[in-house]
């Protein structure tokens, strides 16, 4: 079937207008987008924010009436936001497409180090004798696709290569996916802790390790206060400058005498302060690997 994709440039302080007017009209889905294709880098806890210049679109599955549809949309705008103009609505018919088949296409197995591929279903492992992930490709939590994982996943495969993974326990703080410690197990660990704040993310690792044939015996998934208070040799931590400030001394306080630990989800200007506040707590760093303007921070704690 087609559809009908209605898009407009709006300031991020009318969008939320605009969006209830096209859902009143019967979108079918809402989405918003930055115009220029900038990232948004943490924002407080509890905010929503949007980019100065935002796309706003919305999708039909009815084809008829648009014009009329449109008239209704300035009226009711003009009736909310007096003082605004109504932004313009462009439209175009999408033709029927296998949307699903397209997605998929986006994709295919990423070879992380020597050793490691992250692999999507609907592929046949490259080198069916390495150490192949199986992880669909999503939204919400992370696949390989972005640096900070993939730098992570290079982390845990070098580990893998010197020997200093074999039979080790590691704690992958935000775990998001499971795609760090279902590595780190596949590559040789012999235990991994998880934790996670969101609920979906702790039912999307176990998910994804029953699929990867990671027994239960061998992962624990937790909420972080519920974690266990125990060392680690290894600790990863893929999330945001500020968490991992605040975490420094909790993860200096698990990581066991010789412990080596992997931090993400920095960006290049962070990571001076990341250091800084690591080597606070007695930690040494080892080296700062940059990808694209984000960083991976690796070091140890001294014996």
């Amino acid at each position: 079937m087609a559809w009908l994709q209605l898009k407009a440039r709006i300031d991020p302080s009318h969008a939320e207008t605009l969006e209830s007017l096209l859902l009143d009209e019967g979108a079918s889905a809402i989405t918003l987008e930055d115009a220029e294709d900038r990232p948004l880098y943490e924002p407080e806890l509890g905010t929503t924010p949007l980019w100065a210049e935002t796309v706003l679109t919305g999708l039909y599955d009815d084809l008829e009436g648009i014009e009329a549809m449109l008239e209704r949309v300035s009226a009711q705008w003009a009736a909310i936001e007096p003082d605004t103009p109504c932004p313009e609505i462009e439209y175009e018919i999408l033709q029927d497409r296998d949307w699903s088949r397209e997605w998929m296409d986006g994709f295919e197995p990423l070879k992380m180090g020597q050793r490691l591929w992250i692999v999507p279903s609907w592929f046949e492992a490259p080198e069916p004798n390495a150490v192949n992930l199986l992880l669909d490709p999503g939204l919400a939590f992370g696949t390989g696709t972005h640096p900070t994982t993939a730098l992570c996943l290079e982390w845990l495969d070098g580990l893998a290569v010197d020997g200093e993974l074999d039979d080790r326990e590691l704690l992958d703080i935000g775990c998001g996916s499971g795609i760090l410690f279902i590595a780190a197990l596949k590559l040789g660990a012999a235990f991994a802790d998880g934790t996670d704040i969101d609920p979906q993310a702790l039912q999307a690792s176990r998910d994804n390790a029953e699929r990867n044939q990671i027994i239960d015996a061998r992962f624990a998934l937790h909420f972080p206060e519920e974690a266990p208070e125990r060392e680690y040799d290894l600790i990863t931590a893929n999330i945001l400058a500020g968490p991992l400030v605040e975490l420094a001394p909790m993860i200096a306080g698990r990581l066991s005498p010789g412990g080596r630990f992997a931090l993400s989800g920095i960006l290049a200007n962070q990571a001076n302060g990341i250091c800084d506040a690591y080597a606070e707590q007695g930690l040494v760093v080892d080296e700062v690997e940059e990808r694209e303007g984000w960083v991976r921070i690796a070091g140890r704690r001294p014996r």
